[in-house]
């Protein structure tokens, strides 16, 4: 697998293999059974960097984060090479500290198939749902938000693997991109979360990010104009 080429789409695609020193990384299994202060950290730093009036609202937009870059790391590489690395959280270390993209480094080198169903298994199973838990027990979100960003975040995967298939000409990685994604949406817990179930995904909540000061809507979000700000 080519983890240059891979890191070439964007920064959320990118994958070491080798720790970096002096790192806070730690496995992401710990997070999920019940380590609450690497998740809390996390959630206070873009607390503080987006200035975010309420503890849910950076909860959510490091959930997005995190889930964009889990995603990423299964998908590109099934699009890419029809191959993924196995992602097991025991072996997936994540830095709470570091800046946006997550900073992660993969212990063990395997690779699975590159099917729908790997991915399914690999991450909405394998991370997004203690990962979803993790983040509940921090403080109060709804799983309805926190799947919302599940889907914002796999249609955002497709879409820059889509727009690096075009600049690179390479129909089938978009082809490949479009047709894995069709199939994880494919979900009762990803199906309802927006559509189309592609690039032009629109999602049915939000991520909360209008909330923040100067922070504006997302592209894929629910609302035409921010809540509140009407006749503006």
């Amino acid at each position: 697998m080519d983890l240059a080429l891979l890191a070439s789409v964007g920064g959320f695609f990118a994958l070491r293999t080798t720790p970096v020193p002096d790192g806070a990384h730690r496995p992401l299994a710990q997070v999920y059974g019940g380590e609450a202060g690497p998740l809390a950290a996390r959630v206070d730093r873009v607390a503080a960097r987006l200035a975010a009036p309420e503890r849910r609202v950076a909860a959510s937009i490091a959930h997005l984060g995190l889930a964009a870059r889990l995603w990423s790391l299964a998908l590109g590489p099934a699009a890419l090479f029809g191959r993924i690395p196995a992602l097991a959280p025991d072996a997936l270390h994540w830095d709470p500290l570091a800046t946006s993209p997550d900073d992660l480094w993969l212990a063990e080198a395997a690779e699975l198939p590159g099917t729908a169903a790997r991915v399914r298994e690999e991450v909405q199973y394998g991370h997004l749902v203690p990962l979803a838990e993790a983040f509940r027990r921090d403080g109060n979100i709804s799983p309805q938000l926190l799947w919302g960003n599940a889907g914002s975040a796999l249609a955002g995967a497709v879409r820059e693997l889509v727009s690096f298939a075009r600049v690179q000409d390479r129909p089938d990685v978009a082809a490949r991109a479009r047709a894995l994604a069709a199939e994880l949406f494919d979900d009762p817990d990803l199906r309802a979360t927006g559509s189309p179930h592609g690039p032009a995904f629109r999602r049915r909540s939000c991520c909360l990010y209008w909330r923040c000061p100067g922070g504006g809507l997302c592209g894929d979000c629910v609302f035409d104009k921010a809540p509140g700000s009407a006749g503006k």
